[in-house]
């Protein structure tokens, strides 16, 4: 295939524009047959904004054309097709047992499925359909359900957020395309396959996780809903069987191979673990809160007012800042379009995140505005101590608000007073809220973090420190504080468990989850070959 890199076509002109371009780039009289492999948005000339193109195209005598055209934007490259790997020689004694259904999981799943070995899932929340009305439920003021909510259920908590499916994982073997086309094929729009940032949002996540659980059963895999695993037995440093609370019912699973990609929510089955002695422990992570701005006031600053800047989509951003005291503080998950959402897990604690539709045709645009948390701010040394320290900080905006997302105007969280009343800017939010003081329920390196963070970002986007801009809290499950250790084989010391995904400590959004997952069904599938039922063996 030939790469053309570098192609710009103004925002407003039609794909004649971009034919026209990689002719004249080839020195092709008839529009050959193309490929679009990556499109971004170029504001940088505002008003005028271009959609800036990577191209692949397919011709005869193509190391030809490129060393006469002696262009460096026009190159020769290699399409890789993933290709799950040949299965081992060990015997699997009973089918593999996956726990959780988020990216993770469903992906290290579907591979084990498409090879033959009859995955067994189990996650502790509702399917998908099932989970969309218990959270809805929830927005609506009704009792929190701790087993099924934004973080808990099929899809993961990224089912309930921008749906961003971008990654700064570097891939040579196919795995991205792999999940990418997966998504397009159970209903995700076929522009993620070439979008710089591309998202799915949350209607369109439900549908496509529902179909990734239809292929997967197709293969023969199992799932089990609402099916939390409640303890595991060891023998000889390998595990044995699970334990498993079904609705009503608890029983034990025998197994020999587990993955465990239960999501970076699931305290008590860290606490379970540890418990259990398996390695562990305490890694850095980041918490802060969610700002909100009027979605015009992002659009107008990335790209302008001009007729180009009102044909796109609600504008992103990202935005990174060193404070003095040498802290790292970012935008994260930002939500174009979007509402902030209670993402509580925990009765007694308030967790908030942020979600967009498929169009990103909300009100607001709103990001988390987090501060890195180091090892060293935990009370001790203790694996579960950042585990701990969330849920301190959850606690405590949760009194302040009563369970309600507690709502703050950014000049009074810099002020460490009370809002009593909004100003030019009205909250966008999933459940209920209310007005107060996010500030002190955040220790002083968050909050002060935050405020330098936000007053440094003023000068990049203005209006982004306005006074009026609001703040919610609070932002604590930006990814796991916990790392379950593994070694090169993707294997815990206890033989047989495999830590992936977020959860683990490996991955921090969808895609870096969904790849970990690839990566460990693979390490699975080289060592052992299929359970088959001949064999007569218990699975």
């Amino acid at each position: 295939m030939i790469e053309i890199h570098g192609i710009k076509v103004p925002v407003e002109k039609d794909n004649s524009r971009l034919e026209q371009q990689i002719c004249k780039r080839l020195h092709l009289k008839n529009v050959p047959s193309y490929q679009i492999l990556r499109r971004s948005i170029d504001a940088r000339k505002k008003p005028e904004i271009f959609y800036q193109y990577t191209v692949g195209v397919n011709l005869p005598n193509e190391q030809q054309i490129v060393k006469k055209l002696n262009d460096n934007n026009v190159m020769l490259t290699k399409v890789t097709d993933y290709c799950i790997p040949e299965c081992g020689e060990d015997k699997m004694k009973h089918h593999p047992l996956v726990i959780g259904a988020g990216p993770a999981g469903l992906f290290a799943a579907l591979l084990l499925a498409q090879k033959g070995y009859v995955p067994i899932i189990a996650e502790r929340g509702h399917c998908v359909e099932e989970r969309v009305a218990e959270v809805n439920s929830f927005f609506s003021g009704n009792p929190l359900n701790p087993e099924c909510n934004v973080q808990f259920g099929e899809g993961g908590a990224g089912t309930f957020s921008d749906g961003k499916l971008n990654t700064q994982v570097k891939d040579k073997y196919g795995r991205i395309r792999f999940i990418l086309e997966t998504f397009v094929r159970h209903g995700a729009p076929e522009d993620i396959l070439f979008d710089y940032k591309p998202h799915v949002g949350t209607d369109k996540l439900i549908e496509v996780v529902r179909g990734i659980r239809k292929e997967i059963e197709s293969y023969g895999g199992v799932f089990l809903f609402d099916a939390k695993v409640t303890d595991i037995r060891v023998l000889d440093d390998h595990i044995t069987g699970v334990k498993i609370l079904h609705r009503e019912f608890e029983t034990w699973v025998e197994c020999s191979q587990v993955i465990l990609a239960i999501g970076h929510s699931a305290r008590d089955t860290f606490n379970m673990l540890y418990e259990r002695n398996i390695p562990m422990c305490a890694k850095d992570f980041a918490m802060g809160v969610r700002v909100e701005h009027p979605a015009d006031w992002i659009n107008r600053a990335m790209y302008g007012d001009g007729a180009a800047a009102r044909k796109l989509p609600a504008a992103p951003y990202k935005l990174t800042h060193r404070t003095q005291d040498e802290r790292g503080v970012y935008s994260f998950c930002m939500c174009p379009g979007g509402y902030v959402v209670n993402a509580s897990s925990e009765d007694g604690g308030t967790v908030v995140n942020g979600m967009s539709y498929s169009g990103r045709n909300g009100s607001n645009s709103n990001s988390a505005i987090v501060v890195s948390v180091k090892r060293e701010d935990f009370e001790d040394g203790h694996p579960l101590a950042g585990m701990r320290f969330q849920r301190k900080l959850e606690q405590r905006i949760y009194k302040e608000g009563g369970g309600k997302v507690v709502v703050q105007r950014f000049a009074d969280f810099a002020n460490r007073v009370s809002t009593v009343k909004l100003g030019e800017i009205s909250p966008e939010i999933k459940g209920d809220y209310c007005l107060g003081n996010v500030a002190d329920c955040l220790p002083d390196f968050i909050r002060e973090g935050i405020v330098e963070g936000m007053e440094a970002f003023e000068q990049k986007i203005p209006g982004f420190a306005h006074e009026d801009v609001l703040i919610s809290g609070v932002e604590s499950r930006t990814s796991s504080p916990i790392r379950i250790e593994r070694d090169k084989d993707f294997v815990s010391a206890v033989r047989g468990i495999y830590p992936c995904g977020e959860g683990a400590g490996y991955a921090g959004g969808i895609m870096s989850a969904a790849i970990d997952g690839m990566k460990t069904a693979e390490a699975v599938i080289k060592k052992y070959r299929p359970k088959q039922e001949k064999d007569n063996t218990t699975g």
